[in-house]
């Protein structure tokens, strides 16, 4: 924790008491500390209104002025400063249509969660406990303030974060609030899908994504939120290669097994990975195997509403869809040819696609050897740093009298190729290479080098894309077999 964060707020409350005005640290960051955690920020609230606060600190920015919320800026840090309020009138799930200043237990009163409800002043060292927090924090209880179906039916997210504090604190939901929340799921539905998707991105990040997601299923919120998943439970799979059961299990393994630290679109691609199994489960009726055709496939085309679905930035669907697409792919390394397995260890998403991968096979019949190998083959990869960039580009080609156009690239991709086969491994080699090729070629093929007809203002340089990215077509020795 940075303790000049915890210096400016302290100083905080202390410059607004000293003024006359009650004030405490409150919330998230009261629980943690009463947790043994260092709070990540701190949020005061005031008996000040906000044009009070402005003028005691010399630097500020009014966030929400008709709810009376003030940041405090000192330095790199920021304190967030709300005057003590009551609400009421939650006609759209969300905004309150009715908001009054009041003191400090009413403002306890009007908050989510009886966790979230604590007071504290540091500068005396007194707890302020007006709705049982300190009771439920021992008894490692999500519970509301107040009547759960009411404090759902003003903020309908209130429900997916009471799911999500009880996964990350290792909490259970009380049994009165998890009541509501199967009664209530369906309103999530009227929540914009940002928050959802920042709820989510929370709740799925490691140690505490399995147990998110088992949250998920038993308040029924899954089926609002993500019911793609949902129909992971009954989805059977051949025990031959997924002796652990159902994708579900199968999943519920693999989020289990995340590291601390993972890249943070690591759990949306095991999430998603396997999305296409079961609506294209097929069972052989000769045998009774369980086979999945294509369900790379169709899962890439999944794994893209979903995530539009949920507003991800499109730089983030790109990726997770390529991932889902390609991970099939690695039960064809063994039988790769070395240009081939060299342009997918040179993929931008190549370590993403790398872990998943780990963590299938954890998750499943255990065997790591096709990721030990691919280890490996990176490590010697990144002893040849000679292999990455490309020994020639468009530009080169176009310097030798060739035209932009789908020769051109056809060339440079079997340029590329015999690059990492390392049948070619110097520029010279390669430009005689090249001009080899182009002695075979037709004049009216290779052109003068002059801009082709309708190509005016073109840029010629262009560089050959050296390794596929999301959106790529799969490379070679991806068979898209189903049966896994």
């Amino acid at each position: 924790m940075d303790g000049g964060l915890r210096r400016v707020a302290y100083d905080v409350v202390d410059r607004l008491q000293r003024a006359g005005f009650e004030a405490f640290w409150v919330g998230g960051c009261v629980r943690d500390m009463l947790l043994g955690k260092d709070p990540e920020d701190y949020d005061v609230a005031t008996s000040a209104r906000p044009e009070q606060v402005e003028l005691l600190f010399p630097r500020t920015v009014a966030v929400g002025r008709s709810f009376g919320v003030v940041r405090v800026i000192e330095g790199p840090w920021t304190v967030e400063v709300a005057t003590f309020r009551a609400e009421a009138g939650y006609e759209d799930g969300r905004h309150p249509s009715e908001v009054r200043f009041a003191d400090a237990r009413a403002d306890a009163l009007r908050r989510d969660f009886t966790i979230n409800g604590l007071f504290y002043d540091p500068i005396r060292g007194e707890l302020h406990d007006w709705v049982g927090g300190r009771r439920d924090l021992e008894a490692r209880l999500i519970r509301t303030i107040g009547e759960p179906e009411q404090r759902f039916a003003e903020d309908h997210l209130r429900m997916l974060r009471a799911v999500r504090f009880a996964a990350q604190l290792g909490f259970e939901v009380e049994e009165r609030t998890l009541a509501a929340i199967r009664a209530q799921a369906p309103l999530l539905g009227r929540i914009s899908a940002e928050r959802i998707r920042d709820e989510l991105l929370k709740l799925f990040e490691p140690p505490h994504a399995t147990r998110g997601l088992r949250l998920l299923r038993e308040s029924g919120l899954l089926a609002v939120v993500l019911p793609e998943l949902a129909a992971f439970e009954g989805c059977e799979q051949s025990p031959d290669h997924h002796p652990e059961g159902t994708v579900w299990e199968h999943v519920m393994r693999m989020l289990e097994l995340m590291p601390a630290g993972a890249d943070r679109l690591l759990p949306w691609a095991v999430l998603l990975h396997d999305v296409g199994k079961p609506v294209t489960a097929r069972r052989e009726p000769e045998t009774g195997r369980i086979r999945f055709f294509e369900h790379e496939k169709v899962g890439e085309q999944m794994t893209r509403e979903i995530l539009e679905r949920l507003r991800f930035p499109r730089r983030d669907i790109e990726t997770v869809a390529f991932v889902v697409r390609h991970h099939m792919q690695f039960k064809d390394v063994p039988q790769m040819r070395k240009a081939t397995l060299r342009r997918m260890l040179l993929r931008p998403t190549f370590p993403l696609e790398l872990e998943l991968h780990r963590l299938d096979c954890l998750g499943s019949h255990g065997r790591l050897d096709v990721y030990e190998m691919l280890v490996r083959e990176r490590a010697e990869l990144e002893r040849r740093p000679e292999l990455v960039p490309p020994l020639l580009t468009g530009r080169d080609l176009l310097a030798l009298g060739m035209r932009p156009g789908p020769e051109l690239g056809r060339l440079l991709c079997q340029l590329r190729e015999k690059q990492l086969a390392e049948e070619l491994t110097t520029r010279d080699q390669a430009l005689a290479w090249v001009r080899e090729q182009l002695g075979a070629v037709a004049p009216e093929r290779a052109g003068s080098g002059a801009a082709a007809p309708g190509r005016e203002g073109a840029d010629p340089s262009a560089a050959p894309v050296t390794t596929p990215g999301p959106g790529s077509t799969p490379a070679a020795g991806s068979t898209g077999a189903g049966d896994r």
